[in-house]
């Protein structure tokens, strides 16, 4: 029996384009799309795909969130992310929310499903260019809940928010209006409040004070 995938991207485009290279491998069947966090799963909840192909930008939230609670309601189920998003701190977050693999968009389409199959045989598949991460795995941060989310000024949760959802310090400059070096010092000024030294770190801050 085919493969049955889901995809989960909030870009049209490129669920198109996922779509299509789909659709020239027969061992594969597209069964749904998602544009965001919620309706991703509420699709898999229906249609009960084999694998979901996840972005980690997923609005409302981030699509690392969105894995632990597809793996929480379907242990069986396999993730896999295919994102723009070269960062070992996300991709080592993404494995540890049950991901069996992390993509970046840029990969050739051979790569991609390759991906899905080593993803379904069972084994974890990373793109070659985050390989190197694996080597270095960051230890497992102490649960800790730190300051509380009053300690930070408006501008500097609006940028924890956008961090914790993927975006690079570019992006989160784009998106608020902010030149490169505010955002830097921001980002800064988040680490030493809250006693974290990681991206990881704010991440799981974020979720854990639901700001995602």
């Amino acid at each position: 029996m085919p493969i049955r995938i889901l995809i989960a991207d909030d870009h049209a485009v490129v669920r198109s384009g996922v779509r299509a290279l789909l659709a020239g491998d027969p061992e594969l069947e597209f069964v749904g799309e998602a544009g965001d966090g919620e309706e991703t799963l509420r699709l898999a909840a229906t249609l009960h795909p084999d694998l979901v192909l996840l972005d980690i930008s997923m609005p409302p939230g981030s699509g690392i969130a969105i894995a632990r609670r597809l793996k929480e309601a379907d242990p069986k189920l396999t993730v896999l992310f295919l994102t723009m998003h070269e960062d070992e701190a996300l991709m080592h977050e993404a494995l540890r929310a049950g991901a069996a693999g992390y993509v970046i968009k840029r990969a050739e389409e051979s790569e991609i499903l390759q991906a899905i199959h080593v993803a379904m045989r069972g084994d974890i598949y990373v793109h070659p260019a985050m390989t190197r991460a694996l080597l270095s795995q960051p230890a497992t941060m102490d649960s800790r809940r730190g300051p509380s989310v009053e300690a930070l000024t408006p501008r500097e949760v609006d940028v924890l928010r956008l961090l914790a959802r993927g975006n690079t310090n570019r992006q989160i400059a784009e998106l608020l209006g902010l030149s490169m070096r505010t955002v830097e010092n921001h980002r800064a000024n988040l680490q030493g409040k809250l006693g974290l030294s990681s991206r990881v770190e704010l991440v799981s801050y974020a979720e854990e004070h639901r700001l995602l």
